[in-house]
């Protein structure tokens, strides 16, 4: 069975996400989405938050798996038997940063490959610091993201901000 993994953060899931999800699954029998608990991005969502959306939005879905891990990517994709890394690349800025963690990787692990996708261009200007934003400014993430998560990032918002009215 040929595996890909698809590392992200994905806080919180795209459309674009998505996208680069269901193109690869016609590449490869299973995509392992692997939430990453990243040290270095300050997240809306908890690790198992952002996994578990992902999985209801993929519930029943032949060939997506959806893990979370911590840790090196390469450590995690070795105890997996996983040898190719799914990413998509946005704007060039993007391609210039995924250059630099795919040659990482491959200094660490010389089996393994790294595979770019072209995002589709009716998904290129999304991020997902664009639509917290918009979405903790008041307004419509609508496709741009999936209704379950702008329900949940609107309520993951609102505590927030909440919390941040009461001085905490």
């Amino acid at each position: 069975m040929k595996s890909a993994i698809y590392p992200g953060s994905f806080d919180p899931l795209t459309y674009g996400h998505i996208n680069i999800i269901n193109r690869g699954r016609k590449i490869f029998d299973r995509v392992v989405v692997a939430v990453a608990g990243n040290m270095s991005k300050n997240t809306t969502f908890t690790i198992d938050e952002r996994a578990d959306i992902i999985r209801e939005l993929f519930r029943g879905v032949k060939g997506v798996e959806v893990v979370s891990f911590r840790g090196l990517l390469v450590n995690y994709m070795s105890r997996r038997g996983i040898r190719t890394i799914l990413r998509g690349l946005r704007t060039f800025s993007d391609f210039e940063y995924e250059f630099q963690m795919a040659m990482g990787n491959k200094k660490l692990a010389q089996e393994v490959e790294t595979l770019f996708m072209i995002t589709e261009g009716e998904y290129s200007y999304i991020s997902s610091s664009i639509i917290k934003e918009i979405v903790a400014l008041g307004g419509s993430a609508r496709g741009m993201v999936p209704p379950l998560v702008e329900k949940q990032l609107r309520g993951k918002l609102r505590v927030e901000r909440a919390a941040v009215r009461r001085g905490r």
